[in-house]
């Protein structure tokens, strides 16, 4: 059996592989909606680690598998010995032999990159406080769907500079597109990363120069998990950094805007973006199923090489 291959950002695939992926998204997205039989792995189990609730990634994965004639199980700390402080290497060597790949969902990035390290099968991040790859995924589905490929474009990151925020850098360098970050000041990503993409990647504190001239926008909550305590302060700070109609008239024309939601509708978004009749937000919403179900399909069949 070949060594598993991983998916905990980005980087982890080639830009041809990742430009497969979406295609192969957007064609069983098609054969879904068409009723198609996409039963190709009857027997196999995912295992789902949540150490963060979700509403997205939980139905989509779950959902996803099942869809592909697998099994999904949920599992979370409180129900199992990774609550109780097992160690990682321990959990990932027990689990990874009883299921055939393994998502985990979780707070530190070392946690997955841990378990990846000890586990005999495939193991993907679907969210971390550093990264959410498969969230970018769903993402550039999504903008190729409804305007091509990305490359060559230039998208701009309105908000705190958190896991999104960091994915997005990768996928700047992964998809060959230019990124601005408007963020306030003490809340830019992290320097390092700034660093090994300032060929493409640049920074703001000003949201209106940030968002001029750029073909999307893309936003997310202020507060992320584990930080609701500073909700209201974070309000104060990021108040200008609101995405709505104002803001959106200073981007390019025929220029788009996401959120991976949830959203707190009047905070980081206007309520009449999320309800406006051209919004993709819905369809970025859906994608993750469709862009997870390629990455285990690619992931799985890798495992049968």
């Amino acid at each position: 059996m070949a060594s598993p291959r991983h998916f905990l950002t980005l980087l982890d695939f080639t830009p041809a592989e990742l430009q497969a992926l979406l295609a192969r998204a957007s064609e069983m997205k098609k054969a879904h909606r068409a009723g198609q039989d996409q039963r190709e792995f009857p027997g196999k189990v995912l295992g789902m680690i949540f150490a963060k609730s979700s509403t997205r990634t939980r139905v989509s994965f779950e959902a996803g598998m099942a869809q592909l004639g697998g099994h999904a199980m949920f599992l979370s700390p409180q129900d199992t010995q990774l609550g109780r402080g097992e160690p990682i290497e321990d959990s990932a060597r027990v689990i990874s032999s009883m299921v055939d790949i393994v998502m985990i969902r979780t707070f530190g990035h070392d946690i997955v990159e841990r378990f990846a390290e000890y586990s005999s099968v495939p193991v993907i991040n679907a969210l971390t406080d550093d990264y959410h790859p498969c969230q970018l995924l769903a993402d550039m589905q999504t903008w190729q769907e409804h305007r091509g490929p990305m490359a060559g474009k230039t998208a701009c990151w309105v908000g705190d500079g958190n896991n999104m925020c960091q994915s997005y850098i990768n996928a700047a360098r992964q998809f060959d597109f230019k990124l601005r970050i408007a963020c306030p000041p003490g809340f830019e990503p992290g320097t390092a990363l700034l660093e090994a993409n300032r060929d493409r990647v640049t920074l703001t504190h000003d949201p209106i120069a940030g968002v001029r001239g750029v073909d999307l926008v893309v936003t997310d909550v202020w507060a992320s998990m584990g930080q609701e305590a500073e909700q209201k302060t974070r309000a104060r700070q990021f108040a200008p950094y609101q995405v709505n109609a104002e803001l959106m008239r200073h981007t390019a024309e025929n220029s788009l805007y996401m959120h991976c939601l949830p959203a707190h509708r009047g905070e980081e978004i206007s309520a009449g973006l999320m309800d406006a009749a051209d919004s993709i937000i819905w369809d970025e919403a859906e994608n993750r199923l469709h862009a997870q179900k390629a990455l285990m399909e690619f992931l799985l069949l890798n495992q049968r090489a």
